[in-house]
């Protein structure tokens, strides 16, 4: 699909066909992952493909924001492979996780799937019930499925440009 295309047409989806999605898909979004840079291409990034019952039992207990979704990536950064500035005040575990998910997001629909990247859970059980060892860091989950009737976007105003940029 045309770059473009994408971009202007892909949207959150908060209602998933209850439709399991195909592995060669599921394999694409994994790949569109692993093409993402990194800081120092250390890629800290650490990915959980959740699509067992049980699974996905335990992401809708960390979030009320599953919308039906049969597959959900949680996104982690594992905090002894990140970049670190040098006097180790900042890290690039969110900005390497950020951008791995963005491609991911923007895979799924070039491939036919929609996608919601979810921030609102509880990130401590979440590390709890996912047995996440210390060093890594939950970021967000991913919802990933065939998108339902009537799950358009939310959104459909954008800022015009000059309320965004500004040119020094």
């Amino acid at each position: 699909m045309d770059f473009e295309k994408v971009i202007r047409e892909r949207y959150s989806v908060r209602k998933f066909l209850d439709k399991p999605v195909e592995d060669e898909k599921i394999n694409k979004i994994m790949e569109a992952c692993i093409l993402a840079p990194t800081a120092k291409n250390k890629q800290p990034i650490k990915i959980f493909a959740i699509k067992s019952s049980e699974g996905l039992e335990k992401v809708d207990s960390i979030s009320v924001c599953r919308y039906n979704a049969p597959l959900v990536f949680l996104i982690c950064y594992d905090l002894n492979n990140c970049w670190y500035n040098e006097d180790k005040t900042v890290n690039s575990g969110i900005e390497d996780s950020s951008i791995c998910t963005t491609h991911m997001m923007l895979e799924a629909y070039n491939i036919g799937l929609g996608s919601c990247w979810i921030n609102l859970m509880d990130y401590s059980k979440c590390k709890e019930i996912f047995n996440l060892d210390e060093n890594i860091v939950p970021l967000c989950l991913l919802d990933v499925g065939y998108s339902d009737i009537g799950a358009g976007p939310l959104h459909s105003k954008s800022k015009e440009i000059d309320e965004i940029f500004s040119i020094m």
